[in-house]
C-alpha cells in the first residue's frame, strides 16, 4: 500500500463529511487534503483509543518528532510520507501541524472547560488550525479567506461538540463550557449519566445558535473571489448545517444517540454545494 492509499482508506473508512466534501477537487488537492485529514485522524485517535494517558502522551511526542522529519525529508510513516510528498506545492507549516498536536495533548491534561473563551483555544488548535492549512490546499487571492476558514474550522468543531455530547461524556469528558451549563442549570452528573431535561435541550439550543453563528460569519468573511476554490468547505458546511437541523428536528436527544447523516444525502449536498459554486 502506498502513502497515498493508506490516507485514502483512512479518510474513507472514517466516514466523515470532509471526505465527501473533498471528492470532486483535482486529484493534487484531493490528494493533499487527503493526507492532512488522515494525520488529523492519527493523532486525534491516539487521545480517544489509547486508555492509558502517559502512553498516549508518547505516542503524541512520536508524533511531534515525525512533523519535524516531514521538514527534513525523512518521515517514517505512510501519513507523513504523503504529506512530505505536497509540502513542496502547499504551504503546510510545520508550526501548525504541531499546533493541532498541541490540540489533542489538551484532551490528556483536560476535560472540563470553565467557559468559552478556554474552550475556543481548544477549537482554534484542532479545527481553526486545520481550516486554515485547508485554504492554503485549496488556494486564494485574498487574505481575508484565511479568517474565513479559520471561523469555519471553529463552526465545524462546534458541530462535534455538539454531535458527541454522549459519546464524549462516556469517555468522561464535558466540553460543554461549566460557566453554561450552571446557566442551564444542567448538571455534569446530568450530562455523564445521560438524563436529557427540557434545561438540557434548552442548553443544546444555544449551543447550536451559536455553531450557526459562526457558519454565518465565516460565510460571510469569504471574498467573492475565492468562493469557487473554497468550494470543498462551502459543501462542508453545507452537509454539517444540515446535521444541525436534524439534530434539533429530534429535541436534541445527543445524550444516548450520534445523530448523523447518510452516505448518499452527503454526496448529494456535497454534490449541489460544488455545482452552485
Amino acid at each position: 500500500m502506498t502513502p497515498d492509499e493508506y490516507c485514502q482508506q483512512k479518510a474513507a473508512r472514517s466516514g466523515s463529511s470532509f471526505y465527501y466534501s473533498f471528492l470532486f477537487l483535482p486529484t493534487a488537492q484531493r490528494r493533499a487534503i487527503t493526507a492532512l485529514y488522515a494525520f488529523c485522524r492519527e493523532v486525534d485517535d491516539v487521545v480517544d483509543e489509547c486508555q492509558d494517558p502517559q502512553l498516549a502522551g508518547t505516542k503524541l511526542a512520536w508524533w511531534r518528532q515525525e512533523v519535524a522529519r516531514i521538514a527534513n525529508g525523512q518521515p517514517q510513516h505512510p501519513v507523513s510520507q504523503a504529506l512530505q510528498a505536497v509540502s513542496g506545492e502547499y504551504s503546510l507549516p510545520q508550526e501548525q501541524l504541531q499546533e493541532i498536536i498541541d490540540g489533542m495533548e489538551m484532551d490528556l491534561q483536560q476535560s472540563r472547560y470553565l467557559d468559552f473563551r478556554a474552550l475556543s483555544l481548544y477549537c482554534h488548535r484542532v479545527a481553526g488550525v486545520v481550516g486554515l492549512l485547508a485554504a492554503e490546499i485549496f488556494g486564494y487571492q485574498d487574505r481575508r479567506t484565511r479568517k474565513y476558514a479559520h471561523d469555519l474550522g471553529l463552526a465545524f468543531q462546534l458541530t462535534n461538540i455538539i454531535r458527541d455530547v454522549g459519546e464524549d461524556a462516556r469517555r468522561g469528558r464535558i466540553y460543554l463550557p461549566i460557566d453554561e451549563l450552571q446557566r442551564f442549570e444542567v448538571t455534569a452528573a446530568d450530562i455523564l449519566n445521560a438524563r436529557h431535561s427540557e434545561n438540557f435541550r434548552r442548553l443544546m439550543d444555544f449551543q447550536i445558535e451559536r455553531a450557526e453563528g459562526y457558519y454565518a460569519q465565516a460565510i460571510a468573511q469569504l471574498p467573492a473571489v475565492d468562493r469557487r476554490q473554497q468550494r470543498p468547505g462551502l459543501a462542508m458546511a453545507a452537509i454539517y448545517r444540515t446535521l444541525l437541523d436534524e439534530i434539533r428536528r429530534d429535541g436534541c436527544q445527543v445524550l444516548r444517540q450520534r445523530t448523523s447523516l447518510t452516505p448518499l444525502r452527503k454526496l448529494w449536498i456535497a454534490w449541489r454545494t460544488w455545482v452552485r459554486g
